[in-house]
């Protein structure tokens, strides 16, 4: 059975940071893609960021320059590095492996 367990969200001040992490089991890790997205109050999923296998990593075009996506593949974790952060990043998190799907990260973003 896929597990994605994400953790490390919070509230923060605008300009802080917070990386957050998904721990995940059930699958090969090291051989997967994986994603983050996000969901903000009354809004639809967002795509926030991906790595490949091959470390590869994209962003959405907002993110870039404050965000960073890495993964431990001894760990079988994923995390999102999130810096300079903007009352508009608050949101739900999320990482998925393929159809997978964690059960989110609250980030609050507010002064």
């Amino acid at each position: 059975e896929v597990q994605l367990v994400e953790s490390g969200g919070g509230l923060v001040q605008p300009g802080g940071s917070l990386r957050l992490s998904c721990a995940a089991s059930g699958f090969t890790f090291s051989m997967s893609d994986l994603t983050w997205a996000r969901q903000a109050p009354g809004k639809g999923l967002e795509w926030v960021s991906g790595i490949d296998n091959d470390d590869r990593t994209y962003y959405a075009d907002s993110m870039k320059g404050r965000f960073t996506i890495s993964r431990d593949n001894a760990k079988n974790t994923v995390y999102l590095q999130m810096n300079s952060l903007k009352p508009e990043d608050t949101a739900d998190y999320y990482c998925f492996s393929g159809q997978s799907q964690g059960q989110g990260t609250q980030v609050t973003v507010s002064s």
